[in-house]
């Protein structure tokens, strides 16, 4: 997806203007925040899925794992040490889906790493994801070097064998479900934004992780009764050459409790739109739960996989 080098600047331009109106609103300053988030727990949330692929909707389940850890910003690795100075504060997802498409299945892994000291650190340090499927797997990594994304991916398939490449400076997708559980009606971007779009869908679609020009809006929800929550806002992403989108509905109140998403794109001329709606949620240092008793917490969840 190639972009205008002059389109490009100027959008840089107002996007860091953007940034300076809201580098003030630090998450990490808020009492609730640091309460909410403490490193002894992970907020575990689970998803009923229907996912498009191959021209369908596959039911399926998501999972969004939320924690803090110190990440080391030299190696964007966990720290393992006491050696402080060398990490910052980082908000943790693992988000993963799974689905059946006829007789064989999808895992989607999804891990993000975003400092919660946004006025040190405004960029999201680290996205990894992995892809399986019984025909293969995929590999693809992001990490912020160099005020912009080292790209790094390996693959199973011949067309997307090995990825090393260098992106510039952009709001990625993936950072978006990060973003809204910190400060979103004062932090997220609006308008028309620059993005690198999510690494899932971009595996799926066998695309190449590139910068791309968005239109995003932020406001009330005003759709049904399928997402549930108090005081709901959506934020909606839509890509000005894919026509893909995706929204995110989420509580407007701390500690903004995604209710899920929808995310529509164009396949053989018919709109495919997937969906995740939440259907439960706990705290719990899942870490600490590896015996045969602690499946009683997945049944909490309604998890079925």
């Amino acid at each position: 997806m190639k972009i205008s080098c002059f389109v490009l600047a100027i959008l840089v331009f107002l996007q860091s203007c953007s940034k300076e109106k809201t580098d003030s609103q630090q998450p990490y300053d808020d009492i609730n925040f640091r309460t909410y988030w403490n490193p002894g727990t992970a907020e575990i949330n689970s998803y009923a899925l229907q996912e498009a692929q191959f021209g369908n909707l596959n039911n399926g389940e998501a999972i969004m794992v939320f924690s803090t850890e110190d990440f080391r910003k030299d190696k964007h690795v966990k720290l393992e040490t006491e050696d402080k100075e060398k990490a910052v504060k980082v908000l943790k997802l693992n988000f993963i889906k799974r689905f059946v498409t006829g007789i064989h299945d999808f895992s989607l892994y999804t891990s993000v790493f975003t400092p919660v000291q946004t006025q040190e650190y405004p960029s999201t340090l680290k996205v990894s994801n992995t892809n399986q499927d019984w025909s293969g797997q995929t590999f693809l990594q992001l990490n912020f070097r160099q005020n912009g994304y080292q790209v790094l991916g390996k693959s199973y398939f011949d067309e997307e064998i090995e990825d090393d490449y260098h992106i510039d400076k952009a709001v990625l997708e993936d950072e978006l479900w990060t973003r809204v559980r910190m400060n979103p009606l004062k932090q997220l971007p609006v308008g028309k934004v620059i993005l690198v779009p999510g690494l899932s869908s971009l595996r799926l679609r066998r695309e190449k992780p590139a910068p791309a020009i968005a239109d995003v809006t932020l406001q009330p929800y005003r759709g049904d009764s399928t997402f549930r929550g108090d005081s709901l806002y959506a934020y909606k992403v839509k890509y000005v050459e894919s026509k893909r989108s995706i929204s995110i509905i989420f509580e407007k109140n701390f500690p903004h409790k995604i209710a899920g998403w929808e995310e529509s794109y164009l396949a053989n001329n018919k709109v495919l739109t997937s969906r995740g709606i939440l259907k439960g949620s706990i705290q719990n240092p899942f870490w600490q739960k590896n015996m045969p008793s602690d499946t009683v917490y997945r049944k909490k969840l309604n998890l079925k996989y």
